[in-house]
């Protein structure tokens, strides 16, 4: 029997999980037209152009609904592990996120657009002063599977929620488009945001 993979977890990535909303509604409240959305399989995505080589900055997104969660999968952008973003996304319901790229891994639980959690992971990190139900099994997570870095961190969100989101999955056609960074979500911090942690609004540039 296959083991599953989950190479599209690893670095230069960011995915939101979603409670109740359809793929559509999550590409509006990250500030993109779900008209302009076409069911491409990964190579297919991989072709848009996308960070440096677009004009700005320029997210690729791929979503779709897996039970009562939807998710998306964010590549060349970490627009989905802004507070403003996550404040929109989580209105009503709720959305765990999980952003690694180049040098900052962090995991966050939004509900009703209040941020629950927000830390970096990573076993040399420093234990949050505020209540992180997560961070034992995330911290677990990452000392059992040793080298597989935040990729072990979104398959305990999965196996949290129930989902399969391996490579494989990830490989077929799903809901696609592009979306600049100026179009998505930048409202001024205020109450909604929570966190005294690593991701203030304004902190992360695309390079």
């Amino acid at each position: 029997m296959a083991t599953d993979t989950f190479d599209w977890a690893g670095d230069q990535m960011c995915v939101t999980f979603t409670r109740g909303l359809d793929p559509a509604e999550v590409f509006t409240r990250y500030g993109a037209d779900p008209a302009r959305s076409r069911p491409l399989d990964a190579d297919a995505a991989s072709d848009l152009p996308t960070g440096q080589f677009a004009a700005g900055a320029v997210s690729l997104l791929r979503s779709g609904r897996l039970g009562d969660w939807t998710f998306c999968v964010e590549e060349d952008g970490v627009i989905g592990s802004w507070p403003e973003l996550l404040a929109a996304l989580s209105r009503g319901t709720e959305t765990y996120s999980v952003l690694s790229t180049e040098g900052l891994a962090v995991f966050q639980h939004w509900r009703d657009g209040q941020c629950l959690e927000n830390f970096e992971p990573g076993l040399e990190q420093p234990r949050p002063e505020h209540s992180s139900p997560w961070w034992d099994r995330i911290q677990q997570a990452l000392a059992e599977r040793e080298g597989f870095g935040m990729a072990s961190v979104v398959t305990l969100v999965l196996d949290h929620l129930g989902l399969t989101l391996n490579d494989a999955t990830m490989a077929a056609p799903w809901p696609t488009l592009t979306v600049a960074e100026d179009d998505a979500p930048t409202a001024p911090r205020g109450d909604s945001y929570a966190g005294e942690g690593p991701v203030p609004p304004g902190a992360i540039e695309i390079l």
